[in-house]
């Protein structure tokens, strides 16, 4: 089949994404007691503190990639802690239970070079919360990559957050959802994913990403993008 000929693929269909968070009524005063914690909760909590987090309206600082690491150095006091905390990359482990064993090496390592870690005082804790996640069809289609460009500007965080942050853990790939119905349109949807995929979601707000999504889109350098 000539590229002239190839079929366009079925429309964009954009969904939109809400969470309800759960206290797990469990919580940590101390690293060891994280440790502990870290074991023992379900790994939905996991994902909760690593990246449904970006959804959750009072996370908005993007100095540490995950609650675990903004606790410890800002309550722990911790900052070598926060800093390896930090740098763990949930796409790069195989499911939620290679990040957990993954999380708790690292704070394992942290307690064998020091394991004078006091509590933290009382209301400072670190409190397990999970997400319950709610998806719904917004009605909005795209059928080109000009309309994509066009409507997605328009389209609220969540949305953002479950095509470009969940779809990569939805996905065997670990592609997001627009780079995936992109590659329907050839090299120019190809170029156009590759661009997308180096977007780190981890480092930015939901309206970051946004932005740097359409930019890409526009054909300009997401880096670019204030």
């Amino acid at each position: 089949m000539t590229p002239s000929a190839r079929p366009a693929p079925e429309p964009f269909r954009f969904r939109d994404c809400s969470l309800t968070i759960v206290s797990l009524g469990r919580s940590a005063r101390n690293l060891r007691e994280l440790r502990a914690e870290l074991a023992a909760v379900p790994a939905g909590s996991i994902a909760h503190h690593f990246y449904d987090a970006l959804l959750r309206p009072s996370f908005d600082d993007r100095e540490y990639r995950n609650d675990f690491a903004a606790w410890t150095r800002r309550m722990l006091r911790d900052a070598p802690l926060a800093e390896r905390l930090s740098v763990v990359d949930p796409l790069d482990c195989a499911d939620l239970e290679d990040l957990r064993d993954r999380v708790i090496e690292i704070v394992e390592e942290r307690l064998a070079e020091d394991p004078r870690h006091a509590d933290v005082p009382e209301g400072m804790e670190f409190r397990f919360l999970r997400s319950q996640q709610v998806f719904f069809d917004t009605g909005a289609r795209a059928s080109t990559i000009r309309e994509l460009r066009e409507t997605l500007p328009k389209t609220t965080t969540g949305s953002v957050f479950y095509h470009f942050v969940n779809a990569r853990f939805r996905s065997p790939e670990r592609r997001d959802d627009y780079s995936t119905w992109l590659l329907g349109f050839g090299d120019e949807g190809k170029e156009i994913a590759e661009r997308l995929r180096r977007i780190d979601f981890q480092l930015w707000s939901l309206s970051e990403t946004r932005s740097r999504i359409a930019a890409v889109l526009a054909g300009a350098d997401a880096g670019a993008v204030l």
